[in-house]
């Protein structure tokens, strides 16, 4: 009876974490000619989200910021997944460390 109920609760927490993640806002970065399009995100104050990057260059990127502290190479014609935040408001600049003469971007979190 007690093994039961644990896996009740167990599974009733998985599919409640399953149920949030699909929940947390999504945005999309392309890199095409080593540059970021948009170059700027919207995104809201105090709250998680993920961004999707698409690298749709034949070299690979990579998705840097020191202000909110990622770094993920993104190999040529793939795309990864990056959880961000929360972060308070400001802005937080992020950028292609294999291509910095080009590729910059910034978060707006308001």
């Amino acid at each position: 009876m007690i093994r039961r109920l644990l896996i009740a609760i167990l599974a009733l927490s998985l599919l409640s974490g399953i149920a949030f993640a699909a929940e947390m806002p999504q945005y999309t970065l392309t890199i095409k000619d080593h540059k970021f399009q948009p170059t700027q995100l919207t995104v809201p104050a105090d709250t998680q989200f993920k961004v999707r990057v698409d690298n749709q260059d034949s070299t690979p990127s990579e998705f840097e910021s020191s202000d909110f502290n990622r770094e993920k190479i993104v190999l040529p014609g793939s795309q990864i997944t990056v959880f961000i935040g929360p972060l308070a408001k400001g802005k937080y600049k992020f950028f292609d460390d294999f291509h910095q003469d080009t590729g910059q971007g910034v978060l707006i979190v308001q």
